[in-house]
């Protein structure tokens, strides 16, 4: 006899299973009813001294006295009371400034008391049970057997749902069942209960489940779910394959509202590999009434599957492509990244799945874009960057969108991305939009919008090339940019461009106007200057060209412990040294200390020192012999370098070098290398991503004067005001100890 399904549970009355009694909230004190209500202690006092019996002197509706303590329960000094009473109490006290609901009903304390009463009541069930995912599980049960699943043959629930309903504590159920009743929509009980809305956060963080760790941030449901666009309605229409399905947040979100609107898509197929997340999904399914949806545990089983729409013997059984394809793989920073079947192999998967003129919607960690595969002889491709040059090689790849920083509740250091792929063609030039941007420069969610925008734009060119631009697969000629060439395809880090709206040659001679002005004694040297607009284009080339050539030499910084850092011995650059923080010299590291950091290297006269964090921020060491701390990272001119270990002196304007010290100094901290920053919490800028003009000798030369000179000026301005600090402190402090007397001579 096939399971009957229950009558939902009236409000009032505390649900619970088939032939329990009915359950009670234990009772509160003040101070619970302070957290509950999320209140301050004052509040509940005055509630309860202000709405007393003896100052209404009444009973009626509007002036309802505060309940009494429960007599015989707790003390005179701590008195308790009943939940309900409080509850139905706090239901005549909407929150003030808080926005109506859908039906015009202004939010209660009453609700808010209830809402925590209940996560008390989960949390405590999670400790008796053993954890947090026996409860969502035998929770979920219940719900899914309150929607669809009641109405459904046995042979064709899911496997285990019935006998986990069955078995379930008595307590949960009366849990899952209050919870249904109060939010009114299984399928809204089931999302609250898995974390995946603003209440259920709060209840997966009370929970301490892992669920939500992999869940799809919502916002990126809404992007896929706008570029998806939506269904007409009627026959033919587009079927979907949703792989690495999860619980399902890209599938049921796709229609960008309730189930209802995903009726008229045509077929809708999941694949999740895990055992946990496949039940749990298959559960929140039938809670929105959507157990039709096969939930498959391989890609390889869509080739065999048979659907609900499909009869035995149909020739044309199985579900092996569809026109839309979703993942999104719960992988984070450097997880599988040498496996077959990493993050990327999802992507060819979906690729794979895609029916002709289909797309495929995959979100990826962003290091999947950004790894190489190294520059020595031996070095060998990983898995993930086989992959991805797999992908851009056979023209699959037709967007790529950097997600904004800290997008995931939860995984706040993980970056992600978002590849729109499509069929195998001839690779066309792929369109790049670095989202993180737009959304720091725009804010709130509006970044969807203009995503969105750009997506659709096709030939048309973004207002600002930093947003958005098309970059070919392979290059159109010598010299030309592509994304084939073993470096990263982030569009953090490829989306550089001069300054927008920036008439460079009128904003230097304004530059130079005010040094004029400020500087008068300076003046023949600043009106010496021969500055000019350029007539022709100017190459910029990658330093990891420069460093591949040898050209360049990259110095890492080292971690030293702090007892290994003092006041003698050679000098040591941090962060604090880069920033001015500290003067350089006043903290060292003894050289028997420093011995014990064998890879440590001592820098040398002419070396750039810079630090990539937050922008980027260099200077040059011109005396060398010092040490370098992460994340200050070191550049070596090997040319420079040579001639100085050959000459003993600096290099004349006649020697013909290709970069010098200060001007290397200068370029890298220019702002088309200031914007190519990536990272959640820390943004950093890679070395190898930024770029360097391509200039003559002769210009190097002649920049390097420029720079250098600026530079000397600059320490003499700093000596100046460090002077005239210390006379301001000496006298200053001498004035305010009362040994110092001041007057006009």
């Amino acid at each position: 006899m096939a399971w009957q399904k229950p009558e939902a549970p009236d409000r009032l009355q505390k649900s619970a299973a088939p032939g329990q009694e009915s359950e009670t909230y234990a009772p509160v004190s003040l101070g619970e009813i302070k957290e509950l209500a999320g209140v301050g202690r004052p509040t509940v006092s005055n509630w309860r001294r202000r709405h007393s019996r003896e100052v209404l002197g009444g009973t009626g509706e509007s002036r309802r006295p505060f309940p009494d303590p429960i007599p015989g329960v707790g003390s005179e000094s701590k008195p308790l009371f009943d939940a309900a009473e409080i509850a139905d109490w706090l239901d005549l006290r909407p929150i003030p400034a808080a926005e109506p609901d859908e039906d015009g009903r202004l939010p209660t304390y009453g609700d808010r008391f209830r809402s925590a009463l209940r996560l008390r009541g989960l949390v405590a069930l999670k400790h008796r049970l053993g954890s947090a995912e026996t409860l969502i599980s035998q929770a979920l049960a219940v719900i899914a057997m309150s929607a669809e699943g009641g109405d459904m043959i046995t042979e064709y629930l899911p496997e285990g749902l019935l006998e986990e309903y069955e078995a379930a504590d008595p307590a949960v159920v009366h849990a899952a069942h209050d919870l249904l009743d109060e939010i009114g929509a299984p399928g809204w009980a089931a999302d609250a209960l898995l974390g995946l809305d603003d209440e259920g956060l709060e209840i997966a963080r009370r929970l301490e489940s892992d669920l939500v760790m992999d869940v799809t941030p919502r916002e990126v449901v809404s992007l896929v779910a706008a570029l998806i666009g939506p269904n007409e309605g009627g026959p033919g229409q587009r079927s979907t394959i949703s792989l690495c399905a999860g619980l399902g947040e890209l599938l049921l979100g796709m229609s960008g509202g309730p189930y209802e609107d995903l009726r008229g898509h045509g077929g809708l197929v999941a694949v999740e590999p895990d055992p946990l997340m496949r039940k749990l999904l298959q559960y929140r399914l039938l809670s929105y009434e959507a157990g039709a949806i096969d939930v498959c545990t391989s890609p390889a089983d869509l080739d065999t599957l048979l659907t609900w729409e499909q009869a035995p013997g149909d020739e044309s059984f199985g579900f092996p492509s569809a026109d839309i394809v979703l993942a999104d793989p719960p992988y984070v920073s450097g997880e599988r990244e040498r496996d077959t079947e990493g993050p990327l192999w999802w992507a060819e998967e979906a690729v794979r799945r895609l029916a002709p003129e289909g797309r495929a919607y995959v979100v990826v960690p962003a290091w999947t874009l950004s790894r190489t595969r190294g520059t020595g002889p031996a070095s060998v491709p990983t898995s993930t960057v086989t992959a991805r040059n797999g992908l851009l090689e056979r023209g699959c790849v037709e967007t790529i969108v950097q997600l904004p920083r800290r997008i995931h509740p939860f995984r706040t250091g993980a970056e992600y991305a978002l590849l729109i792929l499509c069929p195998p063609s001839d690779p066309r030039p792929v369109l790049l939009i670095d989202a993180d941007r737009i959304a720091q420069r725009s804010g709130g969610r509006k970044w969807t919008e203009q995503v969105i925008q750009l997506t659709r734009a096709e030939a048309a060119a973004p207002s600002d090339p930093r947003d958005a631009r098309l970059i070919p697969v392979r290059a159109d000629g010598a010299g030309s940019e592509q994304l084939l060439d073993n470096r990263s395809v982030l569009p953090a880090h490829r989306l550089a461009a001069p300054e927008a709206d920036v008439d460079h040659f009128e904003e230097t001679l304004t530059a130079r106007r005010a040094a004029v002005a400020a500087l008068p004694h300076l003046r023949d040297w600043l009106g010496g200057m021969g500055i000019s607009k350029r007539q022709s284009a100017v190459q910029h080339r990658k330093l990891d060209e420069n460093l591949k050539a040898g050209q360049l030499k990259l110095l890492g910084g080292h971690r030293i412990g702090e007892t290994d850092i003092g006041d003698a011995g050679l000098p040591v650059i941090g962060r604090e040294e880069i920033h001015g923080v500290l003067p350089v010299g006043q903290r060292r590291i003894a050289l028997e200390a420093l011995a014990e950091y064998r890879s440590a290297t001592v820098t040398e006269r002419g070396d750039v020192l810079l630090l990539a964090e937050h922008g980027v921020r260099c200077r040059v060491d011109d005396a060398g012999g010092c040490v370098l701390l992460t994340p200050v990272q070191g550049l070596r001119i090997t040319a420079y370098h040579r001639h100085l270990r050959e000459t003993g002196e600096k290099p004349t304007t006649s020697d013909p070098l290709w970069m010098r010290p200060q001007t290397l100094a200068q370029l890298l901290q220019a702002p088309r290398n200031q914007h190519r920053s990536s990272g959640s919490l820390v943004r950093r800028v890679s070395v190898r991503e930024m770029d360097l003009p391509q200039l003559s000798p002769p210009e190097i030369a002649e920049l390097e004067k420029l720079l250098t000179e600026t530079e000397r000026l600059r320490a003499e301005v700093r000596r100046q005001l460090e002077v005239l600090d210390g006379l301001a402190e000496r006298v200053s402090a001498g004035v305010a100890d009362g040994y110092l007397e001041l007057g006009r001579r």
